[in-house]
């Protein structure tokens, strides 16, 4: 049993009773068997009251309660006609508590959805809410404009892309939940009990124990519950009048962005990719509303991906395989914006403020440095060639300001700047993108590393690969830890961005699946099942994300950069243009009064003007414009005090005394429902269908993608013709031009002789092609390849090797000895019954390298096995089970007592 185990939360259901005077709000656990109780006062038409019972009642207790509430409520003793306690709305989690010119609202999530699950816990999407006035109609004071106001909230549909868990803290990488395990709380001093917690241990010592002689000291387990990361938290405000009156289990903090998750089936193993994009609640907004950075560093359409990649046959957070990748997007950090009042299809671009030493910019990389450490990698895609400045002014104000910063941080922390035309790169026919996007992405990843939380297999020793001694980050005894990150930009940060992004998670995937052993070598193709898939969980989280930025889907694909698209999306592009533009120019501005609302940047009062009759939004987002900053920062020393000391190593990750306070630790006994993750997931206590669970639903790689013909290779890394695939990536084409595709994206065409020309294939699976031509990219691309120019010898040499060359990696030098000659005579001859054999002079002359067997069996023969070697232990405890099936049940032991006793005192006691 772990050390420590994050704390689920003991309110996921709740049932709100309503009275004359209260709301009497019901919370239980998910197995019903723990409940506590929430007064809300309805007798104040403004002001909020709420008392936390601190009581956990049992199931037989709060009917009780409510039975007494319903009887004492009634208008007349013994009238049975009319309840006094009513039953108003079931829920499974309360958002927040707002209010606008008259009283509070309670705002209840009425429906959800399972999205994913990690290690067991699981990821909810809000389906439906409920929004509720708590004041009763005989105290309300109205007001003329409340009613608009409700309207404006209302407008963030809730139902869109917000989530939630239980049980893992959505606001944090899966690096840093994991790490925050591994620290040694027991160390830290044990807290006071709390009132709850001595109320129910002086009811345990009230009652009577059966098994109170043969006790044994209780095993204990460390349930820590963690501070939220309030810059991706959505309704922290909502929920920040009553965070310190009500329990933690009655907070539920929630994200916006994009939450998928698809299966890939390895040969019947399942390997979970999951992808979640949680997107800034801070200088948040719409697409021309919002541009740059505010004066607190924080930038417009920001958002962090993660892509999560875990062997789904093992769930456990400590014996499973669990590894992610993060990356970051978001508006250039400069104080500029666009006016949309000349109803242009592209407004030009103005820089509002001058910011010589570069503070705004100094404010945003200071975040990144405390969250993901170094080093910071910027990939900058907007247009550096315009008849007509642009995007170009963006690139000329943040370079100077990078290059400011720089020279006051250490050499081996420094900013890189990767500047990249993407868009000219497009409209080239020399050119491709995403060849180019592939050399950068390989060194992005080599640099940042990526997070595993288990050591390197054997099968890495077995079949090593060259590449994988040159990944970054930082080795610790149990994996390896992502140090910095990668953060890309354009001017809106949706379509150049999302495929730029697309292309750093696919060779990511590919270091992650090859240190999880499930592939031989870290390379992925495209026009696999693998990649398709994975391509077609970012497509979603692209359109997600420029729906709520842009208020369109994406215009331009991977397929589009590709040049594989059907002529059919090029119809599709125009729609999402005219439609990004609708957006924009009528319906944004009412979008951004909603977001400003709930968020609560604006706060309704009778004393300030009504929010749509301010003729902006600046001084709400800048809050230090209304009053001077009481200390300013040092323009040479830019970071936050610490920060430099950790480094490589992210400061937000560290066990320090500061990080330690965020932490609340409880102790808690092993079998505690609060973090049994095995009952909270798998509920037997339930009658469930096993056609309704969510591994069936979701999008599966052998379901969707594989072909369904007879004798193809299973493997989802296997290259398939278009005609093959269960879903079609060229749409309606005839069979002459998907061949013709087939060969442009399938083969590598020899790089051409221009210097800046590279190879005209859409793929980065040609090993040979990218190290010839490594030399001619790093000329015209800013950044430090990692390939040397030896490489493309060396290559030669390998595949002149090829055919002498040992499937686990290992070369042939050496004569075969009598005993490999005899092995592989047997190997022959059992072959020669299924089909002719034809041998290799050439091969048997050269010998295999002296090397210790893999397997485990004695004989080398595939008809011999080898008895298991079972203990005494196994075989006793296999025996009892046979005779207990024959009735014949044998006494308990001192053991078993004292495990049904635990089983007791937690489920009924």
């Amino acid at each position: 049993m772990p050390q420590s185990s994050a704390l689920i939360s003991g309110v996921q259901s709740l049932i709100l009773y309503e009275t004359r005077a209260r709301y009497f709000m019901v919370g239980s656990n998910q197995a019903q068997t723990k409940h506590r109780v929430l007064k809300i006062d309805r007798t104040e038409p403004k002001d909020l009251v709420i008392i936390d019972d601190k009581h956990v009642y049992s199931q037989q207790e709060v009917r009780e309660l409510l039975g007494r509430l319903d009887l004492g409520n009634r208008t007349k003793i013994g009238q049975k006609g009319s309840s006094g306690l009513s039953r108003a709305v079931s829920a499974y989690g309360i958002v927040g508590f707002v209010s606008f010119l008259e009283g509070y609202y309670i705002v209840l999530i009425t429906k959800r959805r399972k999205m994913a699950d990690i290690g067991g816990h699981s990821i909810y999407k809000i389906e439906d809410t409920s929004m509720i006035y708590i004041p009763n109609d005989s105290v309300r004071v109205t007001h003329p404009d409340e009613a608009r106001y409700v309207r404006i909230f209302q407008n963030v549909d809730l139902s869109s892309n917000f989530y939630f868990s239980y049980s893992y803290d959505l606001s944090h990488s899966l690096q840093y939940n994991l790490t925050l395990l591994q620290r040694p709380w027991e160390l830290t001093s044990t807290a006071e009990p709390s009132v709850e917690e001595e109320h129910h241990s002086r009811s345990h010592q009230d009652s009577f124990d059966i098994f109170e002689d043969e006790g044994l000291p209780m095993q204990v387990v460390n349930g820590l519950k963690n501070k939220p990361y309030f810059k991706y938290v959505w309704n922290g405000k909502l929920l920040e009048r009553v965070e310190d009156i009500v329990h933690h289990d009655w907070l539920m903090y929630i994200i916006h962005g994009f939450c998928g998750q698809s299966k890939l089936v390895i040969y019947g193993r399942p390997v979970h990719i999951t992808l979640i994009a949680r997107r800034s609640s801070r200088f948040a907004g719409t697409r021309f509303l919002k541009r740059g950075a505010n004066c607190e560093g924080d930038v417009a359409n920001e958002v962090e991906t993660e892509q999560i990649i875990h062997d789904a046959s093992v769930m456990s957070f400590t014996a499973g395989s669990y590894s992610s990748y993060v990356q970051v997007r978001g508006s250039v950090p400069l104080y500029w914006s666009q006016d949309i009042s000349t109803m242009m299809p592209k407004p030009p671009i103005r820089l509002d403020q001058a910011d010589p030493y570069a503070y705004v910019a100094a404010l945003h990389f200071d975040q990144m440095l405390q969250r993901f450490g170094s080093p910071i990698i910027i990939l900058n895609l907007v247009k550096k060639r315009e008849k007509r400045k642009h995007e170009k002014i963006l690139s000329e104000e943040l370079y100077p300001a990078v290059i400011n910063l720089n020279q006051f941080l250490p050499p081996e922390h420094c900013i890189d700047y990767i500047a990249w035309d993407m868009a000219r790169y497009t409209k080239s026919k020399l050119f491709n993108v995403l060849d180019r996007l592939s050399m950068i992405a390989e060194n992005v990843v080599k640099r940042t590393g990526f997070f595993i939380n288990r050591s390197d297999f054997y099968c890495h020793t077995l079949r090593p690969d060259e590449r994988w001694g040159d990944v970054g980050g930082h080795n610790t005894s149990t994996g390896r830890l992502q140090t910095g990150v990668l953060r890309t930009n354009c001017v809106d940060c949706l379509d150049r961005t999302n495929t730029a992004q697309f292309m750093v998670g696919k060779c990511a995937l590919a270091y992650q699946l090859y240190a999880l052993g499930m592939i031989d070598k870290p390379k992925l193709q495209f026009d696999t099942d693998c990649v398709r898939l994975f391509e077609e969980l970012y497509e979603d989280h692209g359109d997600t994300l420029s729906l709520q930025y842009g208020g369109s889907q994406l215009v331009h694909r991977v397929k589009t950069y590709r040049k594989i698209a059907p002529w059919t999306q090029h119809s599709k592009d125009i729609m999402q243009t005219l439609s990004r533009y609708y957006s924009n120019a009528f319906s944004d501005a009412d979008r951004q009064d909603a977001i400003n609302l709930f968020l609560q940047v604006y706060q309704p009062s009778e004393l300030r003007p009504h929010l749509w009759e301010l003729p902006t939004d600046f001084y709400l987002h800048h809050k230090s414009s209304m009053a001077l900053a009481q200390e300013r920062r040092s323009y040479t020393y830019w970071w936050s005090e610490g920060v430099l000391s950790f480094l490589p190593v992210a400061y937000d990750e560290v066990s320090c005394e500061e990080n330690m306070k965020k932490v609340k630790v409880k102790r808690v006994n092993r079998y505690d429902e609060a973090i049994d993750i095995y009952t909270e997931f798998f509920k037997p206590y339930e009658l469930t269908s096993f056609d309704d669970t969510f591994c069936i639903a979701m999008t599966n790689s052998a379901r969707e993608f594989m072909p369904k013909t007879v004798g193809v290779d299973p493997s989802p890394f296997t290259v398939r013709k278009p005609e093959e695939t269960g879903k079609s990536v060229l749409g309606n084409k005839s069979s002459k031009e998907e061949a013709v595709l087939q060969r442009k994206t399938a083969a590598s065409a020899p790089p051409p002789p221009s210097e800046e020309a590279i190879s005209s294939t859409s793929e980065d699976d040609s090993e040979e092609d990218r190290e010839d031509d490594g030399t001619v990219s790093q000329r015209s691309t800013p950044i430090k390849l990692l390939t040397e120019s030896g490489e493309s010898k060396h290559t030669q040499e390998e595949s002149q090797q090829l055919p002498v060359r040992e499937p686990f990696g290992i070369n042939l030098e050496e004569l075969l000895a009598d005993e490999d000659l005899l092995i592989y005579e047997r190997f022959a001859h059992l072959g020669q019954s299924q089909h002719k054999v034809e041998r290799n002079k050439a091969f048997i002359c050269v010998c295999f390298s002296p090397r210790e067997p893999v397997s485990h069996f004695q004989e080398d023969s595939v008809y011999a096995t080898s008895p298991p070697q079972v203990d005494r232990d196994s075989r006793e405890v296999f025996e009892g089970h046979v005779m207990t099936g024959l009735g014949q049940v044998r006494a308990l032991c001192r053991e078993d007592v004292l495990m049904y006793r635990e089983y007791i005192k937690n489920r009924y006691m």
